[in-house]
């Protein structure tokens, strides 16, 4: 069910709960979606929430109306470059906004993002800095950055660059002026693309499908995975049997191992 202050559907961004399935919902749909200060402030709080609740394994960010997300607001990104005020307005929105990205990523939970029409700038960032994503057919992603002139953020380098490597990633920062869902299915950013009309019914199936798996799997796996380009070999065993002796002292593998066992007698 909804958190008390995310019923009004003029909030920035929603939160709902449905069991072990959270639903974060970018509710600017009259902007595309698009990040100014307070969706930025929203979803740090929901992203606080969500990783808190002991109860929620997957969570899932889509966006409401037309698109998933059209980025940064240029609206307020331009009246900031007119005022000389481009540090401080464009700071405070990033301080908020790459802490829900820290979040996401943190998080010892699966991070699903769901998209349909527009992902662009940051908006395509966060759809892949999520821990997997699933598009409609109709999704399209767009860099937007080196038009305007500047370089990633939002978590763009983040999610992208150790799936798709250093030189299609600058490929996609430099020289696309957008791609496909099928173009980013072919590159490892999507997971699966789906029929825009089925969009909702398959992550809802997907996120289901994830969330099947316990806790301390999600959460260990997780951990592992982020941080195994960038640990030492010794380093990365030693976490690998950190993580797994604490998976094997829950009660969901004492269940599952004597399923399992028990079939092979």
């Amino acid at each position: 069910m909804p958190t008390s202050d995310d019923t009004a559907a003029s909030a920035p961004a929603l939160l709902r709960i449905e069991g072990p399935i959270a639903t974060i919902t970018l509710n600017r749909p009259a902007a595309f979606n698009s990040i100014n200060l307070s969706i930025a402030q929203k979803l740090e709080q929901l992203g606080s929430e969500v990783e808190g609740n002991d109860d929620i394994r997957v969570l899932v960010i889509e966006g409401e109306g037309r698109a998933f997300s059209a980025g940064g607001d240029l609206q307020t990104i331009g009246a900031a470059a007119a005022n000389d005020t481009i540090a401080p307005v464009v700071g405070e929105l990033l301080k908020h906004y790459h802490a829900f990205i820290e979040t996401v990523r943190r998080m010892p939970k699966i991070v699903l993002s769901s998209v349909h029409g527009s992902a662009a700038g940051a908006g395509m960032g966060l759809a892949f800095v999520a821990d997997l994503c699933i598009a409609a057919d109709d999704a399209r992603f767009t860099p937007a950055y080196a038009k305007i002139g500047v370089s990633p953020d939002g978590g763009s380098t983040v999610g992208m660059v150790g799936t798709v490597g250093t030189r299609r990633a600058l490929q996609i920062f430099l020289a696309e002026d957008s791609f496909t869902a099928q173009q980013a299915y072919e590159w490892g950013l999507v997971a699966r693309v789906v029929l825009a009309a089925e969009l909702k019914a398959e992550t809802r199936k997907f996120a289901e499908r994830l969330a099947q798996n316990p806790p301390a799997a999600i959460a260990g796996t997780k951990s592992l995975v982020y941080q195994a380009a960038v640990t030492p070999t010794r380093q990365q065993l030693d976490a690998e049997e950190a993580k797994i002796i604490d998976a094997m002292h829950t009660e969901d593998f004492r269940v599952a191992v004597k399923k399992f066992t028990s079939k092979s007698k």
